[in-house]
């Protein structure tokens, strides 16, 4: 039973792990392109916008496929030994959140009053200053775009599956876990892990819902 437990908990940990270390990741390169975006006219922005709109939507297994082409040993990137390991997890969850983040951080930030970033500039503040400025003021937004990433990134099998290979005890997360324990006919614990994992994404939701009620 001891280690039953260790093997859960491993399990769980793994899981918050890569999915957070994914979504600082794609945070840090989203957000910023976001605010490019919103205030930088540039030939071409309508259908990078578009684009990304695509990506939003496409599905798991066309982005696992792409990533097991590259990563595999006779792929481009396949001296790096990323395959079947948690980076490898890391980097297909990455791809998979980015588009999203950007896209709910696009939205937030051009929800706010230009006239702030205006204003900014017109009393001396840097590019840098003001950029900070918008950010502060579609921090609740934003933090909800960030949840949001996260949540997709945690919920995900398809990915973990294909770049990750369901390894015990080195990258076994929960979505995985489940699909295991349903395909060897174990439904009492794919059900028991499928309650953990509605506990924290109902979590995240609430985090979610307090920020927002925190903000009106």
């Amino acid at each position: 039973m001891r280690e039953v437990s260790i093997e859960l908990f491993q399990i769980i940990w793994l899981s918050i792990r890569v999915s957070g270390i994914a979504v600082l990741i794609a945070m840090v390169i989203a957000v910023p392109l976001a605010l490019l975006l919103v205030y930088k006219p540039f030939r071409g922005k309508r259908y990078v916008i578009l684009i990304n709109q695509t990506l939003m939507a496409a599905p798991t297994v066309v982005i696992g496929l792409l990533l097991y082409f590259l990563l595999n040993r006779s792929g481009p990137l396949g001296r790096f030994g990323l395959l079947y390991t948690p980076t490898g997890i890391i980097i297909g969850q990455v791809v998979l959140i980015l588009p999203i983040i950007l896209g709910f951080s696009y939205t937030a930030i051009s929800q706010v009053d230009k006239r702030a970033g205006l204003t900014a500039i017109s009393l001396g503040a840097s590019s840098y200053q003001t950029g900070w400025l918008v950010l502060g003021e579609a921090k609740f937004p934003l933090l909800v775009a960030i949840l949001a990433g996260f949540a997709r990134a945690f919920s995900e099998v398809g990915i973990a599956m294909m770049l990750g290979g369901n390894i015990r005890q080195y990258t076994r997360t929960i979505t995985t876990a489940i699909a295991l324990e349903s395909a060897k006919g174990e439904f009492r614990n794919g059900v028991i892990l499928g309650m953990i994992l509605l506990a924290i994404t109902l979590g995240i939701n609430l985090l979610v819902n307090i920020g927002l009620r925190t903000k009106e």
